[in-house]
């Protein structure tokens, strides 16, 4: 059985998207966010303290679009995956890593500087700056969904489901707004997908089930 620690919004959404997308079982335990702090018990599990953490088997995963990728290669064969005989691996390999190297980096500090830090250490300047910077970086997204309904392969892959949850978390700190219109298209059509339903679910159920507050 997959194990996956999760806290409510955070970039475990991702792996959560994609085990649902795939059908496979899962454990899903539920922290809170940030669970360095408010779960010191974790640490024991995951040294980082940082969500998420999959567990499957011996192999134990800290990087979101990671696990993703290892899901879907180990756990497959699924379309989810573009194989490297195919033209488009190398666009579908950037888009992984864009999705949290480029687009959840600067989606953090808006967010730690707009809403997690206490009220004397938040810095509108630079949750303004950061916020201005996902933007710009999401132009990229906006001009490859100006004529695909899909990132890469013609087909919905693990790209979209690393992409989408970096729409998903702009939409929770209120940068939706500033989407371009096909950004703004495109995830409306990801979140319409039952996979994308069924974690949100999954990530409620299970918040409820394990008396963990949503967080933001």
């Amino acid at each position: 059985m997959i194990t996956l620690y999760h806290c409510h919004g955070a970039r475990s959404f991702r792996p959560l998207w994609m085990l649902e997308e795939m059908g496979l079982r899962y454990d899903l335990k539920m922290l809170p966010f940030p669970p360095r702090v408010l779960a010191k018990e974790y640490l024991a599990l995951n040294p980082l303290g940082t969500i998420p953490l999959m567990i499957d088997g011996e192999t134990k995963m800290t990087e979101s679009s990671g696990i993703c990728h290892y899901l879907g290669t180990r756990h497959g064969p699924t379309p989810l995956i573009v194989s490297v005989d195919e033209p488009a691996y190398g666009a579908f390999l950037n888009w992984m890593y864009f999705s949290d190297a480029t687009l959840t980096f600067p989606q953090t500090l808006v967010l730690r500087y707009s809403r997690l830090e206490p009220e004397e250490r938040r810095n509108p300047q630079v949750a303004t700056d950061y916020a201005k910077w996902f933007l710009g970086r999401l132009r990229a997204v906006e001009a490859a969904t100006a004529t695909a309904e899909t990132l890469v392969a013609g087909r919905f892959t693990a790209a979209d489901v690393a992409i989408g949850f970096a729409l998903r978390l702009a939409e929770n700190i209120g940068l939706a707004k500033d989407f371009g219109p096909n950004v703004a298209a495109y995830w409306q059509r990801l979140r319409s997908r039952d996979g994308y339903k069924r974690a949100i679910a999954a990530e409620t159920l299970a918040g409820e089930q394990q008396n963990v507050a949503r967080d933001f």
